[in-house]
């Protein structure tokens, strides 16, 4: 029998439940890369949305100082939970800060700040993603860096159909043999003109070839344009230091599937 769908969890609790799982049955390479800039700038670090610390706690690992601010509680008990599992020096590393990262102000600079895995592709409306940008700059120490990454808008690609469903990835239960749990996405809206789109996750529990459990977890992401990026960088008074199109480093151009930017304050605001 399938159990009643839980479509009322909040959408943090539920993400941050399966976050670590979902994203380890699959390939990210992002983390390397921001461990390999924090490696050669030297910490305190910033991460902004730093979530069940997927990228926080390698570097803490490595022995740079990391802050870590993320608006979710379910995310951040879930980093607490794992960072009582850490050795006593990597736990000392870590500062957590609940907050919004369009309003945060943590009253302290830091020599990098980075926003890993697309938390700005949250960012909807034009006065949020400049308000995300300007509390990264606002706590850039004048000499400091700025490094985020959002994917490469692919207009060659097909959509896939409204109300469409694809499986995304899956996973295994610890603790219980022959339970997997499969994640889903459905597409159910794009918008265009606002360059964004609307779909839901959908968690099915399968004990062998049973569905037991359901559960669905809403969507919303903004994709940019190059053009559209620099102009933010201008009203934040952000310049770009380096780009890249993928976490290799490889050139931002038509083959790139990510646009990353490693970008520092302009000159006008540190002049002010």
């Amino acid at each position: 029998m399938v159990h009643t769908q839980e479509s009322t969890l909040d959408t943090y609790a539920l993400s941050a439940r399966y976050y670590d799982a979902a994203y380890a049955a699959i390939d990210l390479v992002d983390a390397p890369f921001y461990l390999e800039l924090a490696q050669q700038i030297g910490g305190p670090v910033l991460e902004m949305g730093c979530g069940t610390g997927r990228v926080l706690l390698p570097i803490a690992r490595a022995g740079i100082e990391i802050h870590g601010l993320d608006q979710s509680p379910a995310m951040l008990d879930i980093l607490k939970e794992k960072l009582q599992r850490e050795p006593e020096e990597v736990h000392r590393r870590v500062t957590l800060h609940p907050g919004d990262m369009r309003s945060a102000r943590l009253n302290q600079q830091f020599p990098i700040v980075i926003i890993p895995f697309r938390p700005l592709q949250h960012m909807h409306a034009i006065e949020d993603q400049i308000a995300a940008l300007r509390t990264a700059a606002a706590h850039l120490n004048d000499d400091g860096r700025f490094a985020f990454d959002v994917f490469y808008p692919r207009f060659d690609a097909p959509r896939s159909a409204i109300g469409e469903e694809r499986l995304e990835m899956e996973w295994p239960v610890d603790g219980k043999p022959g339970t997997i749990i499969r994640r889903f996405y459905r597409n159910e809206s794009i918008d265009k003109t606002h360059q964004n789109f609307r779909g839901t996750f959908i968690y099915r529990t399968f004990e062998g070839d049973r569905l037991v459990r359901e559960e669905t977890a809403p969507l919303h992401m903004t994709w940019y344009t190059y053009p559209q990026l620099r102009a933010l960088f201008l009203l934040a008074d952000l310049e770009v230091v380096e780009e890249y199109g993928s976490f290799a480093t490889g050139p931002l151009d038509n083959s790139a599937t990510e646009m990353i930017f490693v970008l520092k304050k302009s000159k006008r605001s540190i002049a002010r």
